[in-house]
């Protein structure tokens, strides 16, 4: 830190150097150096760390914000705490009156801006820009704040105290607590930066992130302002570039149909429809993709070769090149992480002893067959997770639900008390491609957080540190194969391949799979973390509104990368225990002995209690269809248990302009086959919908009679989709579907994992099989071998009799009537 800046209140980007970051927090000495090198950033000045202690210090409030901290905060554990001291501290700062030496400072910086860009009031953006090199922006993503498009020097100096006051959220607070670090020394800066009126905007990678590939630069734009390329809103445009040539390997355009543009008078952000003729042009053209290519070689070499992830946007009213700037520029980290980890230094014991390898736990291997190692964080609930993990962690846990989702994003490797092969934590880390093992009992209680471990989810054994041979060994030959190659020797299937998908995200790294659409779309992970709230709650505050179109984005964001291939949403499928879990949910919930088996699915839809909730559902998948033109939207009704609750449901649905035609079938209505009424009845239902999607692990659990959590009953092999009773019941159900014209789809666990139970499906004529992810491929190649070996049979038997091909498969499946 520079003696002479110490006690300046404005510090401009070109003064600043990274080793200014105790003055100004990291972001903004980070975008010094960027202007050192000669990036093109957009002008801005930093309003430092010594203007906020100024303020708390002379207006007496420092002492205060400590004493609260202590008073509050007797037990580092309880969240709850946290809160409370959070609240009291920014409320404390953000009524407290600036100081008027550093509210004019803010002022007259701010003015000196617009006199440097020619704008009398102009634009910015402000942001949050922590001191302490212990508290990287990454662990604390959306706590510390950012605002937008912030226009004047009386809301500029508003703002600026609200960032100061989010020093104090409550998981600055906690973080700071358990490293044992003293509030009083750790301060905010905060970074004020012209806003860019950006005609294209996004992103550029120094390392391709699907592949891993470090000789490639992968950029990502569309039109308008960069957040519809972060929310998601909308499928960008993707090219690879050679970051020694700079020749541009590939193109991919994309169909882009909405952009957010700013409101030159007001600063607010407009959602606008993208012109026909624009929808799908290459937002960028090739002298900028070369420029942006060069730019990102310059910005990794100056951070001596590491992969970074840049925030780029290119100004509507300036000339090439001058109109392309960076926003920012920040480690990547999904690749520079395995980096860092294939380069854990070898413990001393050999491979060869593998009986000093210590086993920590062991328990049922349920994720990806991978290893993971990395450092342990047990997180007996969600709050606890979102103070504690970190990219790359191992999640460890007495049971995942739904809230949980966005940790294990993050996450290495998880371990589970409890679970089985079909529970929450095992079907979504599979989906993530995540090495997870379930059931050891007692991880959480012998597992330590901090220390280092290696899950090998292969055998369902946690050994203890990092056993580097493992993760060498578990290495997947086949992570050489790109989307396009697994495309290209995908074989051709009578039978169609889907995909099972829940978090909207996973789309862009899955979208070039061979899958014919989505066979199962969850929004439960919308509703869980878009979304947040009970929909009875959000009725009854007035936010319907917030609802349908949080729901209608998640859900677009899938359909509309893989149009024209079906996407089958299923409408929510909570049980009353994870309702609750929503905020404002427990006024609206009731407490259920056994909610598997309690009011889920359609039976709620049709209650007084959650009906017009359902029609918000509605008028979501209503929105995508009839406003957004994603037209290769189904729906799916969930737990359907008789004739005349679907019927009552469907009379909903109806009313919400969502009925199907038996004509066009432009729309279809799915029923998920999960009770055995559903089977049994198939004549019935079968006239009330296009198809159904057999939902093998609550359908083994109703038939059979067990808990399909139990992880007793699990290891003793109940729980199996093979059994007999099982096999006859679904055989019935696609018999009578196909006599009435109806289709049969699969999304359970048991086509993934059961190759013989695949091809018993296959043999009974289903009409498609929905996999996670990490199946699709095998799964594909494993359905054409099925049917390759049925059509020589079939040939065979031709040959040595009269018999007609059909009577033989009636012949061969005679055995599995009911």
């Amino acid at each position: 830190m520079r003696a002479s800046l110490k006690k300046k209140f404005i510090l401009w980007f070109e003064d600043l150097r990274k080793e200014d970051v105790l003055i100004v927090g990291g972001k903004c000495a980070n975008l010094g150096e960027l202007l050192q090198a000669g990036i093109p950033v957009p002008p801005g000045f930093a309003v430092t760390a010594q203007a906020y202690e100024k303020f708390i210090t002379e207006t007496g409030i420092a002492k205060k914000i400590y004493k609260i901290i202590e008073k509050t905060v007797t037990d580092i554990n309880d969240p709850h705490q946290y809160e409370k001291a959070s609240k009291e501290i920014r409320q404390l700062i953000e009524s407290t009156p600036i100081l008027p030496q550093i509210e004019k400072a803010i002022k007259n910086a701010y003015n000196e801006l617009g006199k440097r860009t020619k704008s009398s009031r102009v634009f910015v953006a402000v942001r949050s820009s922590a001191t302490a090199e212990d508290l990287p922006d990454a662990s604390f993503a959306g706590q510390q704040e950012t605002y937008l498009n912030v226009k004047g020097g009386k809301e500029l100096v508003e703002k600026t105290v609200r960032c100061w006051s989010s020093l104090f959220t409550p998981r600055a607070i906690f973080y700071r607590t358990q490293k044992g670090f003293e509030h009083e020394q750790v301060l905010i800066s905060v970074g004020v930066q012209k806003m860019v009126d950006a005609k294209v905007a996004g992103v550029t990678f120094t390392i391709n992130p699907v592949t891993g590939e470090p000789n490639q630069i992968v950029t990502e734009s569309t039109w308008g302002l960069g957040e519809s390329v972060v929310s998601g809103a909308i499928t960008p445009d993707n090219y690879i570039t050679d970051k020694n040539t700079l020749e541009i390997i590939s193109k991919k355009i994309a169909k882009k149909t909405v952009e957010y543009v700013r409101d030159s008078k007001t600063g607010k952000t407009n959602r606008l429809n993208v012109p026909i003729e624009r929808q799908g042009q290459s937002s960028l053209t090739d002298e900028e993709i070369v420029k942006l290519t060069e730019l990102a070689n310059r910005i990794e070499k100056h951070y001596d070769g590491k992969p970074q992830d840049i925030e780029w946007a290119i100004d509507r009213h300036l000339a090439f090149p001058e109109n392309i700037f960076i926003v920012q520029s920040r480690p990547e980290t999904v690749w520079s992480l395995k980096m860092v980890s294939s380069k854990v230094e070898a413990k001393p014991t050999p491979p060869s002893r593998p009986m000093e390898r210590k086993v920590v736990v062991k328990g049922i291997a349920a994720g990806k067959r991978a290893v993971g190692a990395g450092v342990a964080k047990i997180a007996l609930t969600p709050d606890d997770a979102s103070k504690l993990m970190e990219k790359g962690d191992i999640l460890v846990t007495t049971m995942t639900n739904p809230d949980y989702v966005p940790f294990m994003k993050l996450s290495g490797a998880i371990v589970t008390d409890k679970g089985g092969v079909t529970c929450h934590a095992a079907i979504v880390s599979r989906e993530l491609g995540i090495p997870c093992i379930v059931a050891t009992e007692n991880g959480t209680q012998i597992m330590t957080t901090g220390k280092e471990y290696t899950v090998d989810a292969r055998s369902g054994v946690v050994y203890e540190g990092i056993m580097e041979e493992f993760v060498r060994q578990a290495e997947s030959p086949m992570t050489g194969i790109t989307p396009s190659t697994a495309i290209m020797s995908a074989p051709i299937t009578a039978t169609k391949i889907y995909l099972n998908l829940g978090v909207p995200d996973m789309i862009d790294k899955y979208k070039n799979l061979p899958f014919d659409g989505i066979g199962l779309m969850r929004i439960e992970f919308i509703l869980a973390s878009y979304i947040g709230e009970h929909p009875m709650y959000l009725l009854e505050t007035g936010q319907a509104d917030k609802f349908i179109s949080k729901l209608a984005e998640g859900i677009a964001t899938v359909a509309r990368p893989i149009q024209p291939r079906p996407v089958v949403v299923r409408f929510s499928d909570f049980k009353t225990n994870e309702y609750r879990e929503l905020k404002g949910g427990e006024k609206y919930e009731i407490v259920e002995a056994n909610p598997m088996l309690g009011w889920r699915g359609t039976s709620r839809y049709i209650s007084k209690w959650y009906e017009k909730a359902f029609r918000l559902e509605c008028k979501a998948i209503k929105k995508c269809r009839e406003e957004w033109g994603l037209k290769n939207i189904w729906v799916m009704l969930p737990v359907v248990r008789t004739v005349w609750e679907a019927k009552k449901c469907l009379k909903i649905m109806k009313d919400e302009g969502l009925e199907r035609s038996e004509k066009s079938r432009d729309f279809q209505i799915w029923f998920m086959a999960e009770t055995p009424s559903i089977a049994i009845m198939a004549d019935e239902f079968s006239q009330l919908c296009d198809g159904f999607s057999i939902g093998s692990n609550d359908m083994t659990q109703g038939i059979l009679l067990i808990d399909r959590d139990s992880e007793r009953l699990g290891l003793m092999g109940y729980f199996d989709e093979r059994d007999p009773a099982i096999k006859r019941i679904l055989a019935h159900l696609i018999r009578v579907a196909h006599q009435y014209g109806r289709t049969v789809s699969i999304c359970g666990e048991g086509p993934s994992n059961l190759p013989d139970f695949t091809e018993f499906l296959v043999k009974c004529g289903i009409d498609s099989v929905s996999v996670n992810a990490d199946a699709v491929v095998r799964t594909r190649q494993l359905v054409a071998s099925i049917e390759q070996k049925i059509l020589l049979e079939q040939l065979a038997y031709m040959r040595k009799s009269a018999t007609s091909p059909v009577a033989q498969k009636s012949e061969q499946n005679e055995k599995w009537t009911l």
